[in-house]
């Protein structure tokens, strides 16, 4: 029995399924598939490159020295630019940021003629093949980078003061306390919402399908494009983000207990 009997035997058998075409997502299924697999890839690869990002724009938001000639410079070029960056990436929509980024910023440093950062023949490349990819990656991933530098701050700033005194008494610098003392403390106050800002980013994921990225929300797009049947394609893609979304929790839920029995990171 192949699927459409199957689903035209669950039809038959409840009348309320009836009008409920799912034929039509397993003719598509795998553009769904594919959809999952891009939408689980590009939110992998931009929470661990924002978790990057937030590690040291948190600390660069915090750096400090209240005496000596460096007081100033360190205000002006660290954390003040830490600052602009998240309150940008903050208090900007993230649709808004994914076309600036697709429309603007990707064809001035991705440009065959005068790219900032690839050109010629290789930027010819990426522009066709990868260039919905590459604006996707970069804005969810700057997006996320500004949410967890705030999750990092805090979480440092959870830490007794004591623990920075010690550490610096010991003839640790700031990089040293912060590497050795106090991010493997705050990572475990730090890892909730880090669980919570990842699921956020899987669902914000979605909006990287109008600029053509082939995910879950792109397929439900074209399948609602060829038959004008929104209910079919749009509850499985709700569905299947639930799932992810769930698995998600479940492993950031592991994770905490994990962590709480061992006392922190080892």
């Amino acid at each position: 029995m192949d699927f459409n009997q199957f689903w035209g035997y669950v039809q038959h058998s409840v009348p309320l399924l009836e009008n409920f075409r799912l034929q039509i997502v397993w003719e598509y299924r795998e553009l769904f598939i594919q959809g999952t697999k891009m939408t689980l890839l590009i939110t992998a690869l931009a929470v661990v490159f924002g978790t990057l990002i937030g590690l040291v724009m948190g600390m660069a938001r915090l750096a400090e020295v209240r005496h000596g000639p460096w007081k100033y410079p360190i205000k002006l070029l660290v954390r003040w630019p830490a600052t602009a960056y998240v309150t940008y990436f903050r208090g900007t929509p993230l649709f808004v940021q994914i076309l600036l980024i697709h429309f603007a910023l990707r064809p001035l440093l991705v440009n065959p003629d005068d790219g900032l950062l690839i050109s010629g023949e290789l930027a010819n490349t990426l522009n066709q093949n990868y260039s919905a990819f590459i604006s996707g990656f970069m804005a969810l991933t700057l997006n996320s980078g500004a949410y967890i530098t705030e999750i990092f701050r805090a979480g440092i700033q959870s830490i007794a003061k004591g623990q920075f005194e010690a550490s610096r008494s010991l003839g640790m610098n700031y990089w040293q306390t912060m590497h050795h003392v106090i991010v493997p403390q705050a990572f475990r106050r730090m890892l909730p919402p880090l669980g919570n800002e990842a699921i956020m980013l899987l669902k914000d994921s979605s909006l990287v399908s109008a600029i053509g990225f082939t995910e879950l929300a792109y397929a439900a797009r074209t399948v609602f494009g060829n038959y004008a049947r929104p209910w079919e394609p749009y509850i499985t893609i709700s569905v299947i983000y639930l799932i992810l979304t769930m698995l998600m929790a479940w492993g950031v839920h592991a994770m905490e207990k994990r962590f709480k029995a061992s006392g922190g990171i080892h």
